[in-house]
């Protein structure tokens, strides 16, 4: 979704940009179409004026001032005519002759000193040529804007004249070459609608990533507050109502895992009482068949002695199943609690060191404290439990037991290692299999066969059920190290 999210922005992003440089190009092109017209038209003015300004003797101007009054005024269109005489010595500058619409002498007199300077007569003051589109804003003695459009030059005996088209601001042309595109109210709202719209859209995805955001944090609510009656449940704790049937779906299914592991448990206590009573039952009745067969009568002794063992190992199996299937109970409904893994540490290690004692090994821990996990105690003591026997079921007598705990920035790490014989490379993955034990038979035999390859199965399903992973690698300079790396809360 964040993925999702974060190309919904880049396109919104990139949208705008690559429009922008459509509207450039194509506002450019409109605007350079815009003043050619307008150069044309300044063309044709001059070319009108022509006839009037070569009969120019110098006295009336009659005649070119309503020509000039007929021609301008459509859609705004201002003419200025100046000219520059070239017979005296002062020639150098042009004189403001007529402009219409009409106005005063005075009006006249500043107009021509700010059009000088706009500098457009620059170029027409050495030449008396070239003609050329304008786009020179400029504010005329009125105090009002302007926009100059094309300055025409005519060649007369009387001198050079300079026709100057422009438009008052008001003028649609005018503003068709001063408004930027995106300041004319078609794009404004264009641009307003894909605003509205972007931010809609982008306030519809946050919201959903915000909601399935919030949903996680009630999922794992209801995983760290386990499946107990009275616990935590998805509809009360959602506050997404799009996501309230689903909620309901979850405390429905919720329910039913709670169901299963109360069932799983009666199973069990049911299935061992069942089995436990037939098991007794067998073995009493062994008793009097041992005392009445003798040493003369071998064979029977041998059946004797197997039955015997196979009682023993049946009602092994039989608690064994019990353990399995509780311990899967227990994965359901274990709360998650703030759990200090030192503490947690020290004592299962205090509890087996009278254990290690008896069989003349030294528990030796390196603990780091401040660590803090979330997870069942019951669960974490089982893991440790585990470990604990399993090492020292492999260690030698007079060996060690090395129990390390460490912490990173987000994890914990639990390390049980063992002096004894190591287990291959190619088969250190298989020791978390259930019903997988590397025990020989003398050694099961010894140990009195209640070893079935199920201690290291619960400690990866409880590792993993916490979030968590375990390892196993040699350990130097011989034996087996088991690691278990646990999410860590602050």
């Amino acid at each position: 979704m964040a993925a999702k999210l974060g190309v919904v922005v880049a396109v919104f992003v990139a949208v705008p940009l690559l429009l922008y440089q459509q509207f450039h190009a194509a506002d450019q092109e409109r605007r350079q179409l815009l003043l050619e017209s307008l150069e044309n038209q300044g063309r044709i003015v001059g070319e009108s004026l022509r006839p009037s300004l070569q009969d120019y003797d110098g006295e009336t101007l009659q005649g070119i001032a309503d020509r000039l009054q007929r021609m301008a005024g459509t859609h705004g269109l201002k003419i200025k005519l100046l000219l520059r005489p070239d017979d005296n010595g002062s020639g150098d500058g042009f004189y403001y002759i007529a402009s219409a619409p009409r106005v005063s002498t005075g009006y006249l007199k500043k107009e021509r000193a700010e059009l000088a300077d706009t500098g457009v007569l620059r170029d027409v003051q050495s030449t008396c040529g070239g003609n050329r589109p304008l786009d020179v804003a400029y504010t005329n003695p009125a105090g009002k804007s302007e926009v100059l459009t094309s300055i025409t030059p005519v060649r007369t005996e009387a001198g050079c004249w300079a026709v100057i088209t422009s438009y008052g601001a008001g003028a649609p042309v005018a503003e068709a070459l001063e408004q930027p595109y995106w300041q004319t109210p078609e794009v404004r709202i264009a641009l307003a609608i894909y605003v509205v719209m972007a931010v809609l859209v982008l306030a519809l995805m946050t919201g959903v990533y915000r909601s399935l955001r919030r949903f996680v944090h009630a999922a794992r609510r209801i995983r760290r507050g386990g499946l107990a009656e009275g616990g935590p449940r998805f509809q009360a704790i959602n506050r997404v109502p799009e996501l309230d049937g689903v909620a309901a779906e979850f405390d429905r299914m919720v329910t039913t895992l709670n169901n299963a592991a109360h069932a799983m448990r009666r199973a069990a206590e049911d299935n061992t009482h069942a089995f436990k009573t037939p098991i007794a039952t067998i073995a009493q009745a062994v008793e009097p068949l041992k005392r009445s067969v003798g040493d003369d009568q071998p064979r029977a002794r041998r059946a004797v002695d197997l039955i015997e063992r196979s009682v023993t190992r049946l009602d092994t199996l039989v608690a064994a199943s019990r353990k399995l299937d509780e311990a899967t109970a227990e994965l359901m409904e274990a709360p998650r609690e703030r759990i200090d893994l030192a503490a947690l540490v020290t004592r299962l290690t205090d509890a087996y060191a009278e254990t290690a004692a008896d069989h003349g090994m030294h528990v030796e821990r390196e603990l780091q404290h401040g660590i803090h996990v979330a997870g069942s105690a019951d669960m974490l003591e089982s893991v440790l439990e585990n470990l604990l026997d399993n090492g020292m079921d492999f260690s030698p007598r007079g060996g060690t037991l090395h129990v390390r705990l460490t912490g990173e920035r987000r994890t914990a790490e639990i390390s049980v290692a063992d002096e004894g014989p190591g287990v291959d490379a190619d088969r250190r993955e298989q020791i978390f299999d259930r019903y997988v034990s590397t025990r020989v038979d003398a050694d099961a035999e010894a140990a009195g066969d209640h070893h079935f390859g199920i201690g290291l199965w619960l400690v990866r399903r409880n590792v993993e059920a916490l979030g968590g992973s375990v390892h196993a690698e040699a350990n130097d300079p011989h034996g087996l190290k088991i690691r278990i790396r646990i999410p860590r809360v602050g």
